[in-house]
């Protein structure tokens, strides 16, 4: 019995939700995939109020308890590949080794996550009056979460696993463009893996049912994935409700190819960078630096890669780069270029397009001032600039509004490391390109990316628990008065 079926999702949705009707759209033919009904900004009360009913029994339950349900989480990713894969490709126009990427990261958020309902959750502390003075790591109770579009499962999954297995409910807002990935899918997979009822609420919806989620009073702390724009208003408003938001947003990553880098490993490597899921990855190399002596060799070979990559159907044909998510991301990636054009880029490769089927694209003779260059695209676009000394890529590298990736290719892996000291970014690769994700490692960005690593480990137990101070006596204490 497949885990996901469109004809139940309407069903069971229309009793729940009270927004519009939203048909499930593959970006790649046009062809409807299904319908569900989206959550109005009622529907968010509703939902905070069940997840936070749910969660205090959820939370007194043995760590054990938990664990052995995200456990259960991450074996259903795999159980249920073909069938997720195949959501991931039409839903959100993967290509199938994406979606199988996408899927691995989800189970060991999973396993990841389980780990953490047995962490130690406090420290004893030394104190001044004869008593035990401790702290503790409790559940923040409701954890709101904001997903994207471009990597629909990972970005939903690394907020909603780890929030669970520390023993809060989770109110998931999946993008409505990948309402099944993003959402009901996640829904499916902790239903059958024995997650308690009302503790995960999936509500599809647009701004409006984000913005309530985000100012309902009983959802005390948000994780939002999204751009920079929505961002912003994402932690004003958090901030006017004196609640948490952890933020993770956009991005204009730098690879700087210095003059030892070795070009026959590199092009590939600078390829994956820019091109992998069409450029729709905040982490995506929005800026090739390099070195002056190469840069002729390095655009004339980079341009050969992008002409040579095939650009189509990812569900029916073996191809590189698959759709656009939808016209309007269309309209935004080819306005760039065409404005970076006009203002006196020149186009190596690409900057044409059929329906969302957008060719990868390389340009050159790009400044400060060219608009692809110095704004983040969100798609296929390769903008390459040359530099003279390791001080100007430095400086070159941190002339951005972001801060969130950063990938150096070097023979002399210690001078990359020494030059990536230089540069202010949430993340760093030496020798590799941009893109990267585990599930073990934190992940956020700085300055206009977001407010710093908030995913992996540590970073995970401070974002959704609040520290307590307890302390116990003996003895009543004794006052002067």
């Amino acid at each position: 019995m497949p885990l996901l079926d469109p004809q139940t999702w309407q069903t069971s949705q229309s009793r729940a939700l009270t927004g519009p009707r939203h048909t499930v759209t593959e970006p790649a033919t046009g062809a409807p995939l299904g319908t569900v009904v989206l959550a109005s900004a009622a529907d968010v009360a509703t939902a905070a109020e069940t997840a936070r009913a749910a969660q205090g029994e959820w939370a007194r339950l043995p760590h054990f308890v938990r664990a052995g349900v995200l456990r259960r989480a991450g074996d259903l990713f795999a159980a249920h590949a073909d069938e997720l894969r195949d959501w991931l490709v039409r839903e959100s126009g993967s290509i199938p080794g994406k979606a199988d990427f996408e899927l691995h990261v989800a189970a060991q958020e999973c396993y990841e996550a389980a780990a953490l309902a047995s962490r130690p959750a406090g420290q004893v502390l030394p104190s001044e009056a004869p008593r035990l003075s401790y702290t503790r790591r409790i559940p923040v109770g409701v954890v709101g979460v904001i997903s994207p579009f471009n990597a629909p499962l990972i970005l939903s999954i690394r907020s909603v696993a780890p929030a669970l297995a520390l023993g809060n409910g989770v109110v998931l807002k999946p993008d409505p463009r990948t309402a099944v990935c993003g959402g009901l899918s996640l829904a499916a997979v902790f239903a059958e893996a024995g997650l308690p009822a009302g503790l995960l609420q999936v509500l599809p919806g647009g701004a409006e049912t984000g913005a309530a989620l985000v100012a309902d009073p009983r959802v005390p702390v948000i994780s939002f994935t999204g751009s920079t724009a929505a961002g912003r208003a994402v932690g004003e408003a958090a901030g006017r409700h004196l609640k948490r938001a952890h933020l993770e947003l956009g991005g204009n990553s730098a690879l700087i190819v210095l003059e030892d880098a070795d070009l026959d490993a590199v092009i590939s490597t600078a390829a994956w960078g820019s091109f992998f899921h069409q450029g729709q990855i905040c982490m995506t190399t929005g800026r090739h630096l390099v070195h002056a002596s190469l840069y002729d060799e390095y655009v004339e070979r980079l341009a050969a890669k992008a002409e040579s990559l095939a650009v189509g159907d990812p569900h029916r044909a073996q191809v590189h780069l698959g759709p656009l998510i939808d016209r309007g991301q269309l309209t935004k990636v080819h306005g760039l270029v065409e404005a970076s054009t006009a203002a006196g880029a020149k186009l190596a490769a690409g900057g044409t397009h059929e329906d969302l089927f957008y060719r990868p694209t390389v340009l050159t003779d790009v400044d400060e001032t060219t608009p692809a260059y110095a704004e983040e695209v969100f798609g296929p676009v390769a903008p390459v600039r040359a530099f003279s000394t390791p001080d100007e890529a430095a400086a070159l590298a941190a002339q951005s509004a972001y801060g969130l990736s950063l990938g150096i290719v070097t023979r002399d892996a210690a001078r990359g490391l020494d030059l990536a000291e230089r540069i202010p970014t949430g993340i760093v690769h030496i020798n590799d390109q941009t893109v990267n994700d585990e599930a073990v490692a934190p992940f956020g960005g700085v300055a206009a990316s977001g407010t710093g690593a908030r995913f992996g480990g540590e970073a995970n137990v401070e974002a959704f628990t609040d520290l307590r101070w307890t302390t116990v006596r003996g003895d009543v204490a004794p006052y002067p008065f």
